[in-house]
């Protein structure tokens, strides 16, 4: 029997809007060729580190703390928790991150967040997406660390935004930036100890009246560029139980692993 003729003319006309944004691409690529994200040099696909910038990341992957996500220095071939994390605790449940937060990735976080370089998201998503795998299969929700208002103003676009809707697109999961809310405009964490830390953050996170019924039972992945003393994201984390979520995971792109 053969195929009526308006699905014939719609699978046809299917493949040829296909194979031109393939042609497309194809041009657009002798024309501009992909370079790497960090030192522009060629690269066989766009948005990617070139094979020398690639060999600069310290990955971060197991043996690594299954709470704090830190990295070990020898493999006991067991789960296991840091003496940080047995001392104290985090609010949220794990966290996971890409790369140490030196050299090549420090870069690239300093480049999204102070040189609006907001195509660096998809490629630094991309990674944070296989990073948190397990993170993202266990998740309902996808959140953004905020910025307060006045910041995001000076500032134009919140870099963790920008990743979790990277990480959304690349894992199908959800993102809901308005499940959580900066309503205290803090200092700078920079410099700061870590009680100073989490004295400045203490109510600065609050999950708006009109979004609790939304994050009610939630399990959430909480999305940061960076982890450094872990302060914001357990205030956040903080902040989305009481609001009613189930539990909280993190997923940032960099962490500190050795603070100077």
């Amino acid at each position: 029997m053969s195929e009526p003729r308006d699905a014939l003319e719609t699978r046809w006309s299917s493949r040829l809007r296909r194979g031109g944004r393939e042609a497309w691409r194809a041009a657009l690529g002798l024309l501009y060729p992909p370079t790497c994200i960090a030192c522009q040099a060629a690269t066989g696909e766009p948005h990617a580190l070139c094979a020398a910038c690639w060999s600069q990341v310290r990955f971060i992957e197991r043996p690594f703390c299954e709470r704090l996500g830190t990295p070990f220095a020898v493999d006991l071939g067991q789960p296991l928790l840091s003496p940080a994390a047995i001392a104290d605790p985090p609010v949220f449940q794990r966290a996971r991150a890409v790369a140490e937060y030196d050299g090549t990735a420090s870069l690239l976080v300093h480049r999204l967040k102070y040189n609006d370089r907001l195509e660096l998201a998809r490629a630094l998503g991309g990674m944070m997406a296989r990073a948190g795998a397990e993170l993202l299969r266990e998740a309902d929700v996808i959140v953004p660390v905020p910025l307060h208002r006045w910041r995001l103003w000076w500032r134009r676009f919140n870099q963790a935004m920008a990743l979790a809707g990277a990480v959304s697109a690349e894992s199908g999961l959800p993102c809901d930036p308005f499940l959580l809310a900066r309503v205290k405009r803090s200092r700078r964490q920079v410099g700061l100890t870590k009680a100073q830390r989490q004295e400045n953050l203490q109510g600065a996170f609050r999950v708006p009246v009109e979004a609790r019924a939304r994050l009610k039972d939630k399990r959430v992945l909480l999305v940061d560029d960076v982890l450094t003393t872990g302060s914001t994201a357990n205030a956040a984390s903080r902040a989305l139980l009481r609001g009613g979520a189930a539990k909280v995971d993190i997923l940032a792109f960099a962490r500190v692993v050795r603070e100077s």
